[in-house]
């Protein structure tokens, strides 16, 4: 198995919803997502996929992102909290349908803080 990754962070804030419906203090993060993109066999000029094309994904996935509370956009300002592990799932499920074939997501990694990293695997 091959597998590359890239790396993008953005600036946002959030406040998970806690038991009993109250809300932690708003806060922010920079947030750093790691995207791994896996293959058992190689293109045509022998990678992954392009390096280029899956940082520019993984850019247009967190630029409505970028200096925003992510409360405020859906699909955390209705039921889904904002936790880093939900941010992981969500990012995922958005960057997985650009990756080409026989190419797959396999996982994204957000640490919102040093030492404080949420991983999203995917099947």
């Amino acid at each position: 198995m091959f597998a590359i990754e890239v790396r993008a962070t953005f600036c946002a804030s959030h406040q998970l919803r806690l038991p009993g419906g109250a809300l932690e203090p708003l806060h922010g993060h920079d947030w750093c997502v790691t995207a791994r993109v896996v293959s058992r066999q190689l293109d045509a000029i022998e990678t992954v996929m392009d390096f280029h094309d899956l940082e520019r994904s993984l850019k247009e996935i967190c630029d409505p992102w970028n200096h925003r509370c992510l409360n405020d956009i859906s699909p955390f300002d209705r039921t889904i909290n904002p936790s880093a592990e939900r941010v992981a799932q969500q990012l995922a499920e958005l960057l997985a349908p650009k990756i080409p074939p026989p190419a797959k997501l396999y996982s994204i990694a957000i640490t919102e803080a040093p030492g404080c990293t949420a991983i999203y695997t995917l099947d």
